[in-house]
């Protein structure tokens, strides 16, 4: 695999790491609840029509998310998967809660599409090793 940090200036790297370990602690503290299926995350999930087998999902997804975000080979895509999720969550919060609490996905969208940007190189040398196509 391709060392992403021979073509990154070192600053550039330690502050994409830092972002991975930032979101990586949102995404995971953001399912906590989900998992615990705390209340007012349930009414949340049963009015946008999904109910509990949902909220576990979403939530295991995140918690899963961000693990993934801490393994270097994965982090990117696990930005990518991030950015799915978000977009998804912001036309939930505009179109079944009328807005409300919209800004927490598109905030949570831009570091996860930073960290996308910057290990985009690595993310697409994973697919293509997983793909067997690979030198």
């Amino acid at each position: 695999m391709t060392d992403a940090t021979a073509t990154t200036p070192r600053r550039t790297h330690i502050a994409v790491r830092v972002l991975e370990i930032a979101a990586a602690l949102f995404f995971a503290l953001s399912a906590v609840p989900k998992l615990m299926g705390q209340d007012e995350v349930r009414e949340t999930f049963d009015k946008i029509g999904f109910g509990d087998g949902f909220m576990y999902l979403i939530g295991g997804l995140e918690l899963a998310g961000a693990v993934a975000l801490l393994i270097p080979a994965l982090a990117g895509l696990a930005a990518s998967a991030f950015l799915a999720l978000m977009a998804g969550a912001t036309i939930t919060h505009i179109v079944v809660l009328d807005g409300e609490g919209v800004l927490v996905p598109v905030i949570a969208a831009v570091p996860v599409a930073c960290i996308a940007w910057a290990r985009r190189e690595r993310t697409a040398e994973l697919l293509r090793r997983v793909a067997g196509r690979a030198a």
